[in-house]
């Protein structure tokens, strides 16, 4: 009997891992689906944004978790750029989560896909640095879409992050001011296989996992570095 149960604990340690890459691969992939989705549609994230981009956070499928309250919980990815200065190809992805609390527009049972364009290096730097909260440490915006994204710039309107939303296949440029996000440690080891930091990932400190590659692949074809 005690045989048994030891080498059940140990089918159990060793599935652990595997079960926890599996959940964090398909994240990869869901957000390289929504990432390309809003990128496709006639009123969703335009390319003249992303290449003015430092980097991007993509949460797909979230979905509202407490009826009447509106808080919304997700998980998702952030890809930066490459370079001291944030303008080469886009580098190996870091895990993140999203705590919505009960701001924005009332999703009910339906699953939103979000899309924060990351502007600048503070903006960058503040996500990177623990804890964010959207409109406090960092400023936020309804993305523009269409026509009033040509000459957009982010830095005369002192915009930070610039967010986008889809739902049931409608794009909108959304405000998520009040919401918070910040580095889903457990899903970094899942993906990397050791403990590490979402900025030394971003820094450059690890190649892009298989899983990955679909989204950033996507991102260096759609918007490759800057010129």
């Amino acid at each position: 009997m005690n045989n048994r149960l030891v080498t059940l604990a140990l089918c159990l340690a060793l599935a652990s891992p595997l079960f926890a890459q599996k959940k964090e691969d398909e994240r990869l992939a869901n957000s390289a689906t929504a990432m390309q989705a809003i990128l496709s549609g006639d009123k969703g994230l335009p390319v003249s944004i992303l290449d003015k981009a430092d980097c991007i956070v993509v949460f797909p499928s979230v979905k509202k978790v407490a009826i009447g309250i509106g808080g919304s919980y997700g998980r998702g990815v952030m890809v930066c750029r490459t370079g001291a200065s944030k303008d080469g190809s886009w580098g190996a992805p870091a895990m993140y989560k999203l705590d919505q609390g009960s701001i924005g527009v009332q999703l009910g049972s339906t699953a939103t896909d979000f899309v924060l364009v990351v502007m600048n290096e503070k903006g960058a730097a503040q996500i990177l640095n623990g804890k964010t909260k959207l409109g406090g440490n960092a400023a936020a915006a309804a993305g523009p879409t269409g026509a009033a994204a040509n000459g957009y710039n982010a830095d005369s309107m002192k915009v930070d992050v610039l967010t986008y939303s889809r739902t049931k296949g409608l794009f909108a440029g959304v405000s998520l001011e009040g919401a918070s996000m910040e580095t889903d440690d457990d899903a970094n080891k899942a993906v990397y296989g050791k403990s590490i930091t979402a900025k030394q990932i971003i820094d450059g400190g690890e190649s892009t996992p298989a899983a990955g590659k679909g989204l950033v692949d996507l991102l260096d074809k759609t918007s490759p570095a800057k010129k």
